[in-house]
């Protein structure tokens, strides 16, 4: 699926078309607040959507495969490179936001060689600077240490909420870097290229992002999800739902609960990533021949439960002299059992134990390697609950991705009948449910509203119901019969948004139905492809 980003002329080529009244109006006055902000037509407009994640949850950064579809609700970023240059060896950024009370404009000098981010400090433009850092540094391995960056124009206007779970943060820095691309000359941008920097840039605002959301952005193609494999290399297709009668959708319900990663991070999303990893070192000293290294890789600290997945099976199998593998299901099952067996402390262990087991001098040095880059703050390390999510949701993503792979050849059969397609969606659903318990009980990444949500809707009718994104509030993803989404609609609203002070706009917004969108794009039609 790799290849450019696509040029789009018109707002049909990104929107479904129940989608473009809207969008149209918004698109109108994104341009016209440019002209009227800066006196001349953008040149062009980047744009990425949020995602909303099927299931897959918390996996991403252990770099195990997930399920993501992207959304309607996106960033767009309007782009113009016609303005004087300041002084010598530096570049100006001009950035201001379609919501200016809320996030105030702002403009800087920027040194050639450096963009400088201060993460400590929760400020808006933070995103487009990381985007920008990302995009430069591509720009100057293809072009040599002398490039020197445009200056840049931009109106930024974003409709993914912010803290809800449908990854907001990465759809403007995607659409930052994208910006920063196309503004700088490249007339192709490459879609893996694209990904993988906007990946490594989110981190430079302090989250240990995976690459799901960024994958999601990026990738995505109308009508279908994505399943995204991060080993050996980043990968993406994309799946299709077999259709059933009646058709499945899927429904996205906020809880209002803002759950923002950079705020809460070192109790809770950056805390989770050094569980994970802290889990793959422990096992990896327990389990493997002594003096074993984990591979380096992808994922935010540099080794992963998956890289411990692949040592430990590459060992096991050459000591044996085994001729056949296992497959990755069955050695997710065996996984499972050898973590329940070798963490067995449910309260969590401390620093002094597994610098112990490590063979680590000190905990300063454990901190050193693991929680100096996003500081987290923890007595106790949950390394037994971290690792059995991530190997169960692995598992649970195969599972998923075998039951659509299997009904997809069936369903085309005249045979198939309605028992069927509600044997599949029962299935289906089951799995997201299985997910939602595994966030709440063993992954501790839910909350009371979202764990309200889900009972509500699959009272009412949903196959499967679960928190989607980070977690600790945000959004919920439903899969639900198109002849049951108005009863869940209903419910939620009388049992949960009724008993909410929400806006008349956050009471039409809280609850969509989503169909799966298309990624990331540069749109040069200007206000006559708004039609």
């Amino acid at each position: 699926m790799s290849g450019p980003v696509p040029i789009a002329n018109s707002l049909q080529d990104i929107y479904t078309p129940d989608a473009l009244e809207t969008q149209s109006k918004r698109w109108n006055n994104l341009l016209s607040k440019f002209e009227s902000t800066y006196g001349h037509q953008p040149e062009f407009v980047s744009r990425s959507p949020g995602r909303v994640n099927i299931i897959g949850e918390h996996i991403d950064y252990s770099l195990y495969s997930v399920l993501p579809m992207a959304i309607t609700a996106d960033t767009i970023i309007a782009v113009s490179t016609h303005l004087p240059a300041p002084k010598e060896g530096t570049f100006r950024i001009q950035i201001a936001n379609v919501q200016d009370s809320k996030f105030k404009s702002r403009e800087f000098d920027i040194p050639y060689e450096s963009v400088d981010i201060d993460s400590t400090v929760h400020e808006w433009t933070n995103y487009f600077k990381s985007g920008l850092r990302g995009a430069l540094e591509l720009l100057r391995k293809k072009h040599g240490a002398d490039f020197k960056p445009k200056s840049m124009q931009i109106l930024m206007d974003g409709t993914v909420p912010a803290g809800g779970g449908l990854s907001s943060s990465a759809a403007f820095v995607t659409a930052s870097a994208l910006a920063v691309m196309a503004a700088n000359g490249e007339q192709t941008v490459d879609k893996k290229e694209l990904t993988e920097l906007a990946i490594v840039s989110e981190r430079a605002v302090g989250v240990n992002s995976g690459g799901m959301d960024q994958s999601a952005s990026v990738f995505s193609e109308r009508g279908s999800a994505l399943f995204v494999s991060f080993t050996p290399t980043l990968l993406a297709r994309p799946v299709s739902f077999p259709p059933t009668t009646p058709e499945l959708t899927f429904l996205i319900a906020q809880s209002f609960v803002t759950a923002d990663k950079f705020v809460t991070g070192p109790i809770h999303y950056n805390l989770r990533v050094v569980e994970c990893t802290l889990a793959a070192a422990y096992l990896n000293a327990m389990l493997n021949p002594p003096g074993t290294l984990l591979p380096g890789d992808a994922s935010p600290l540099g080794i992963s439960l998956h890289g411990f997945h692949e040592t430990y099976f590459a060992l096991s199998e050459h000591s044996s002299g085994a001729t056949s593998s296992k497959s990755v299901s069955e050695q997710l099952e065996q996984l499972l059992q050898l973590t329940k067996q070798t963490l067995t402390k449910e309260e969590g262990y401390t620093r002094s134990e597994i610098a112990s087991v490590l063979g680590l001098p000190s905990t300063s040095d454990l901190d050193k390697q693991f929680t100096s880059r996003f500081p987290v703050r923890a007595e106790r390390f949950k390394l037994r609950q971290r690792a059995i999510h991530v190997f169960s949701e692995a598992l649970r993503v195969l599972k998923l991705m075998e039951l659509l792979e299997t009904s997809s050849s069936s369903s085309s059969s005249s045979s198939s009948t309605t028992t069927t397609a509600d044997d599949l969606n029962s299935r289906l659903g089951a799995l997201l449910n299985e997910t939602q318990d595994s966030c709440r009980e063993v992954y501790e990444c839910s909350c009371e509203e979202i764990d309200r949500i889900c009972a509500i809707a699959r009272q009412a009718g949903s196959y499967g119901s679960r928190l989607t994104g980070a977690g600790w509030g945000g959004c919920s993803v439903h899969l639900v019969p198109a002849d049951k989404v108005n009863s869940v609609k209903e419910a939620l609203e009388r049992e949960y948004y009724s008993k909410l002070e929400l806006t008349e706009e956050q009471r039409e917004g809280a609850v969509v139905v989503s169909m799966p969108g298309i990624g990331s794009a540069l749109y040069l039609g200007g206000k006559g492809g708004l039609a």
